[in-house]
């Protein structure tokens, strides 16, 4: 009977994470750029120069996600609004804009407005773009404060989905519109937007914590493994024989049930709350945790401080107050006036971008290697599920090394970073196969950037400002893709080409990505800095706010 007199409510921290996960399922449509650009080109007479220039723009404003921060976090910080404002408005801002901007992609397409200037195209692209990073912000951003003391775990389980998007997305194309990329455009205009209108009023801050959130938050990790898993099998087999209509649909069913299975796991959650009392933060965000937590390691540096000799107080009075201003929920100016962000900025300029210069050029660096256009479109097709299990993978044993070990974050942006540097020597040699297992490599410790640094970002600034800084961290992205794709892997293709428009051999690309390779090593070892200048900081701060937690 009890069964049935269970009452779901609809206002939980659980079906927020729902609602932000099936957001994030279809908040990826820049990684589906390849359905439509032919298309593109075709209608709008285009070079390949020209689609160049557009897709640069889509790269920009995916990366160019400040003012999402700056408006959640304002919104969020205002009296009596903080747990709805901020996500709601952001949401509503990026659905907006996604549908602007697809819209009007679409309309030029087909004719129903003139065809528009280069400049104005991208503009439209600019604010398609802009909209997955409202999204990705008002979602992450809302579980780290949902769940501040599994921060990596949230992040890894938001950036995941947004990773895995891309290939959702092209599972409904191929099943509802039968390869028909104009009728795409238009659904990317609708089915975004739509989608976020309806689940967005879910989405909102609950400062509550209950004891057995790891195990819940366990469960959608379990989930998403599933569907990645699963993905990754239909897109094998479409790549190996050709699935009639019947077979599409049944795996698109398939697919739905299984995005639709986290709401199981939110009615779990409740059942299981309703049985014992959570306990309510009387803090902003955990703020007072983490400001005792600090009180304590101040007490404790202090007495060290008494102890030791004279010459070296003020050594130690330094590092104290170091560490003290790391637990302050510093905003963006302040956070750029500290070393930590800017080792932050050039570790993921370097990981970040030398990442996207890859997978933009991906095909190309086949190409050049022998591969066939199927084995080159295999790799771009299987990229996200590299991505994901990086963006999952990181945030998830990341998570569980600081709290069962308590190993400073920063250690698994050392080690992600230094196996990049490994990946891309692998493919410079050009060796058979090593274009597979380089690029497997490479974008597994990708996509851990994208965990990893937000989540690292929230416990070193707080998260009181934490969507405007890792945002501007983020602009890193376009800024080493610039860098390694044009400055880089373009003009030394061209060199190589000797005057021609294609070049082939393991010369094409092998000194890019050696030069790629040094560049993750800087990135290591720049993060390896960061990793000893916190390390007192995640021992004596982050670990008390943990033990803290537990407690409760």
């Amino acid at each position: 009977m009890e069964e049935f007199s269970f009452n779901f409510d609809l206002n939980t921290k659980w079906v927020s994470t729902v609602a932000s996960i099936w957001i994030q399922c279809t908040s990826g449509s820049l990684y589906t750029f390849s359905i439509y650009s032919q298309t593109l080109k075709t209608t709008q007479h285009y070079d390949q120069s020209t689609l160049d220039v557009v897709s640069v723009f889509k790269d920009i404003g995916v990366n160019a996600g400040v003012l999402s921060g700056v408006l959640y976090d304002y919104a969020s910080s205002r009296r009596g609004t903080n747990s709805v404002a901020g996500p709601w408005l952001i949401h509503l801002v990026g659905a907006v804009q996604c549908f602007l901007g697809y819209f009007l992609m679409w309309a030029a397409v087909v004719g129903v407005i003139h065809r528009p200037p280069v400049s104005v195209m991208c503009l439209f692209m600019f604010v398609a773009a802009h909209a997955q990073s409202f999204f990705n912000t008002s979602n992450v951003v809302t579980g780290v404060r949902n769940f501040p003391n599994y921060s990596g775990t949230i992040v890894g389980i938001m950036k995941g989905f947004l990773g895995l998007s891309g290939a959702i997305l092209i599972q409904v194309y191929q099943t509802v519109f039968n390869s028909n990329p104009t009728a795409y455009l238009l659904m990317l205009a609708l089915l975004p937007p739509i989608n976020t209108l309806f689940l967005m009023w879910f989405v909102r801050i609950h400062n509550s914590n209950e004891g057995d959130e790891k195990e819940h938050l366990n469960s959608f990790s379990l989930i998403a493994l599933v569907v990645a898993t699963y993905l990754m099998v239909v897109i094998i087999l479409e790549n190996i024989i050709t699935l009639q209509l019947q077979v599409r649909i049944f795996t698109f069913v398939v697919l739905v049930l299984l995005l639709a299975s986290p709401i199981c796991i939110a009615i779990r959650a409740q059942k299981r709350g309703a049985n014992g009392i959570s306990q309510t933060f009387i803090n902003d965000e955990g703020d007072q945790l983490i400001d005792g937590a600090s009180q304590l390691y101040a007490e404790k540096m202090d007495a060290r401080q008494s102890s030791l000799p004279s010459n070296e107080d003020q050594e130690v009075g330094d590092n104290n107050r170091r560490a003290l201003q790391l637990t302050e929920n510093l905003t963006l100016l302040q956070a750029m006036s500290t070393l930590n962000f800017w080792i932050l900025f050039l570790a993921m300029a370097c990981g970040m971008g030398s990442g996207l210069a890859t997978v933009n050029n991906i095909s190309q660096i086949g190409g050049s290697l022998g591969y066939s256009s199927y084995e080159t479109g295999t790799l771009v097709s299987l990229w996200s599920i590299w991505n994901f299990l990086g963006r999952f993978g990181a945030g998830y044993v990341s998570d569980y090394f600081l709290h069962q070990k308590g190993w400073a974050r920063p250690l698994f942006m050392v080690i992600t970073l230094s196996a990049m540097s490994i990946g891309y020597t692998m493919i410079a040699s050009g060796l058979p196969g090593a274009l597979y297992a380089g690029s497997i490599l490479v974008g597994v410790c990708y996509g851990s950037q994208w965990s990893l640094m937000p989540t690292i970002t929230s416990e070193i600034f707080g998260i009181r400002h934490m969507g405007t800084i890792f945002n501007t961290i983020t602009i890193a992205s376009p800024v080493g893709s610039y860098i390694f794709s044009v400055r880089v892997v373009g003009y030394i293709y061209d060199r190589e080409a000797s005057g021609g428009n294609t070049c082939t051999g393991t010369h094409c690309f092998m000194l890019s990505f050696l030069i790629m390779a040094s560049a993750t090593l800087l990135g290591s070892l720049t993060a390896l800095y960061l990793f000893f200048r916190t390390k007192d900081f995640y021992s004596q701060v982050i670990l008390r706010r943990l033990l803290a937690y537990r407690r409760d």
